[in-house]
This record gives structure tokens, C-alpha cells and sequence, in this order.
């Protein structure tokens, strides 16, 4: 027979046996109080496979970021845990100094607001994945990636060495290698999401190289940046691809309400969606600049900030003899300004239009669909967006290699159509007009709030 439970002072269930304790166990509702946020409860626990861990103290030093982490405080993060981390031995590693108990028998497998059916089915269908070999990168198609993306950039530079910087030549150059950056940055989003290389180390590695040396940006600053993303999509105060709101832009519905009940503006938000035009990509660059060299100088990290100057050294020993210094500050900033406009359209056609609000800790799968979309496939979509047009597969199994996003998105559709999840779909230029309405329609909810008396 099983030992009696007893619940001790702190409502902790123990099991009886010589006077020690010997096993912990905890409610979903006492893991939801350890959010941090909430006296005098102000760890931060979170489970994974039923165990529950106090990372009050490793969110610090956690890879991928301290708010990463403290994003699922008081929530079951099983499947994030999963979707993240291609070696689950080596980080459980980290995880067992963490431990400090379990969920109680008579406790269900996540919260009791979440859909239990849909978060099952999910999890038969990433083993399914998993056992196809879904998850394994082809080598092959990466390199071929990384050759076309070489010679892009050495094109540019071609192009100012034999025809000079001549308007026709120099718009070329810049239109190369503004692509090559474009077509860089969806390599460098493989590599941090580990779908390149099989090992961990290696993506990471390479990571470094190519953000630094090959772009002029951080690989750090990317991951803590991007992982907060995929960990709570469309999630106000949890997503950092919404900082934008309420400064620059009034995103959703809900939130630009929320703006204008409380009178506040500080833009026009019924015409952003005319001022996203220029305001949008022509901000993001400054900004993505400064945060980088920031985040690398508070965090110390001198190599990092070395390799990236490196990239401006590349530059100006490659295209300073050719044009000269001014010509070449003209160039870069054109370049820069038409990746970042690419960047800018094609990260948003997925996520702005969809739904926006604070985090309502709903399963994985359902957290990822209402917060992204698809666009129809084809060869240029394909290679134009680096795969993101399958943004809904690659938020639900963020380390696949996106050669795999094709075969898996039938197997994810059933699943919706199971379960009743709304899976969209849509033309390339379609989804780039839904930004543009979107950020309307999320303006005139402010201004129709706004104006209530």
C-alpha cells in the first residue's frame, strides 16, 4: 500500500515514511502563485513532464535568456522545453539542480485551462515527426543556401570592380547585395534555431561567424531577442516583437482600445498604417545598430563585439578603393534600408494581423496558430521569405530544418481540422495588404475609443 499524503504548513503534499521528507508534491494552483510577480510567492517555478523546477536563480544564466525563462513562470513549459532544445539529455543535465518535486497524482498533465485533447495530440504528433527523421537537416541544401548567398555578395562586389559606380552599376551592387544580406539573415535564423548542424555547439558556433563577420550584428542579441518571440507569439509584454506598442504603434484590437480608453496617444495611430511605410523599417536599423553594440557592452562580450566590427572593416577594405568613403556609406545605408524593408514585410505578414493580447497561457499548439499564418507555397515564396511563408510549422517545431516545412504542414492541418483550429493560408501579396489593414483597423479601434467621452 501506498504511504498516506500529509500537506504540510506551506501546502506542500509529502509522503509519510521515518519523519523526513522524502517527495514533494504540488498543485497546478501553488505552481501558478510562483510566478514571480506575486507576494510573498516570488519564485519562479515552472514544470516540465510533471516535474517541477525553481529557476528562481538560473534564469540568469539560462543560454537563451533570462526572460525566456521567466516568460512561463507558474506555467507548464513542457512543450516549449521540447520545441527548443534539440539534445534534451544534455540540458536535463542543468535541470536536475532544479528539482524540487512533482505534480500530485490527482493533478492533470497541464492546467486545467488549457485544452488537454489538443495538447495530447500534438505530442503523438511530434514523436511522429520525430520518427520520420523530420527534424534531421540535409546538409546538402544548407551549403547550396550558403553558396548562392556568397556568390550574391561577391556579385556586388564584382559588379563596382568592372563597371565602376556609375549610377546602373551602383544601384546593381546595391540591389545584390542588399539580397545577399536579405538571403543571409534567413541563413543566420536557421543556424539559431539549430536546424543546420545536428550538434547544438556547432549551429551555435557557426552562428556567431556568420551574425558577426557576415552581417554586422549579434548572435546573442539575436537569441534573446527571437527565442521570447516564439515562446509567447503576439503576447504584449512578453513578445519583444511588439515593443513597438504603444510608442510607434497601436497593435490589436484589444490593446489599441485599451490606448485610447486610457486617452493616451503618442502617435497618430489612426494613420499608422500611412506611416508604417517609412517609420517601420526606417527605425528598426537604428535600432537593431544600437541595441546589439548595447547588449554586447553591458554583457561583456568583447569577442562578439570585435567579430562585428570586423564586418565594417570587411566592407570598407572591399569597397573603399572602388568608390571611395562617402559612395560607400550610400551604398550600405541603401542596402541596409532595403533588407530591413524586406525583413520588415515578411517577418510582419504573419504575426501583425493575427491576434494580439496579453499572454492567456493557452496550449502550445494554440498559442502558435492564433498568432501566426501561412503564405501559399512556391519557389519564389519559398526562397524569397527563406521558408518563413510556412510560419505556422516552424513556430510549432522551431528546430526543423525548413526543408522539412512541407511535409509536415498536411499531418499540422489535420490536426486543426481535428480540433477545430482556424489554419491560415494566404497569397504573398495578400498577407502584405493585411498588414496594412490591420494596423487600420487596430488604428481606428483607438481612435473610436479615444474619442468616447
Amino acid at each position: 500500500m501506498a504511504p498516506p499524503q500529509l500537506t504540510d504548513e506551506a501546502g506542500v503534499k509529502t509522503e509519510e515514511g521515518g519523519g523526513t521528507c522524502s517527495r514533494r508534491f504540488f498543485t497546478w494552483e501553488e505552481v501558478g502563485l510562483r510566478t514571480g510577480r506575486i507576494q510573498p510567492y516570488n519564485e519562479h517555478w515552472l514544470v516540465i513532464d510533471r516535474k517541477v523546477y525553481d529557476v528562481s536563480r538560473f534564469h540568469r544564466r539560462h543560454p537563451g535568456g533570462s526572460r525566456v525563462m521567466r516568460h512561463y513562470a507558474g506555467q507548464d513549459a513542457t512543450d516549449a522545453f521540447t520545441a527548443f532544445h534539440l539534445d534534451k539529455n544534455y540540458v536535463s543535465k542543468f535541470l536536475k539542480p532544479l528539482l524540487i518535486g512533482e505534480l500530485a497524482p490527482d493533478q492533470p498533465n497541464c492546467e486545467p485551462n488549457k485544452n488537454q485533447l489538443i495538447t495530447e495530440d500534438f505530442r503523438k504528433l511530434r514523436s511522429t515527426v520525430e520518427k520520420m527523421g523530420l527534424l534531421k537537416p540535409n546538409h546538402l541544401f544548407f551549403f547550396l543556401i550558403f553558396v548562392h548567398i556568397v556568390l550574391l555578395d561577391v556579385g556586388a562586389w564584382l559588379t563596382i570592380w568592372y563597371f565602376g559606380s556609375s549610377l546602373v552599376p551602383f544601384l546593381t551592387g546595391v540591389t545584390l547585395f542588399a539580397t545577399a544580406q536579405c538571403q543571409m539573415n534567413w541563413f543566420q535564423h536557421d543556424l539559431g534555431h539549430l536546424s543546420v548542424f545536428s550538434k547544438s555547439k556547432w549551429n551555435h558556433r557557426i552562428h556567431s561567424v556568420i551574425m558577426c563577420i557576415m552581417k554586422g550584428l549579434g548572435a546573442k542579441w539575436w537569441n534573446t531577442m527571437h527565442f521570447q518571440h516564439h515562446a509567447k507569439p503576439n503576447c504584449y509584454k512578453k513578445d519583444p516583437d511588439l515593443n513597438m506598442h504603444p510608442f510607434l504603434f497601436a497593435l490589436g484590437k484589444k490593446l489599441a482600445a485599451e490606448l485610447g480608453m486610457q486617452k493616451k496617444k503618442f502617435m497618430p495611430y489612426n494613420h499608422q498604417h500611412k506611416y508604417f511605410f517609412f517609420s517601420g523599417p526606417g527605425l528598426l536599423l537604428p535600432y537593431f545598430q544600437m541595441s546589439v553594440v548595447y547588449l554586447s557592452i553591458k554583457r561583456k562580450e568583447w569577442l562578439e563585439l570585435a567579430l562585428l566590427i570586423s564586418f565594417y572593416i570587411r566592407l570598407g577594405f572591399m569597397y573603399i578603393p572602388l568608390m571611395g568613403f562617402k559612395y560607400l556609406m550610400a551604398f550600405y545605408v541603401l542596402a541596409r534600408f532595403g533588407e530591413i524593408c524586406c525583413f520588415t514585410w515578411v517577418s510582419q505578414m504573419n504575426h501583425i494581423p493575427m491576434h494580439i493580447d496579453y499572454d492567456e497561457n493557452t496550449d502550445w499548439v494554440s498559442t502558435q496558430l492564433q498568432a501566426t499564418c501561412n503564405v501559399d507555397q512556391s519557389f519564389f515564396n519559398d526562397w524569397f521569405t527563406g521558408h518563413l511563408n510556412f510560419q505556422i510549422e516552424h513556430h510549432l517545431f522551431p528546430t526543423m530544418p525548413r526543408h522539412n516545412f512541407w511535409k509536415v504542414a498536411p499531418l499540422v492541418k489535420s490536426l486543426c481540422t481535428k480540433h477545430s483550429i482556424d489554419y491560415q493560408c494566404k497569397p504573398l501579396l495578400t498577407a502584405f495588404g493585411d498588414i496594412v489593414r490591420s494596423l487600420k483597423d487596430s488604428g481606428q479601434a483607438w481612435s473610436d475609443a479615444y474619442m468616447h467621452e
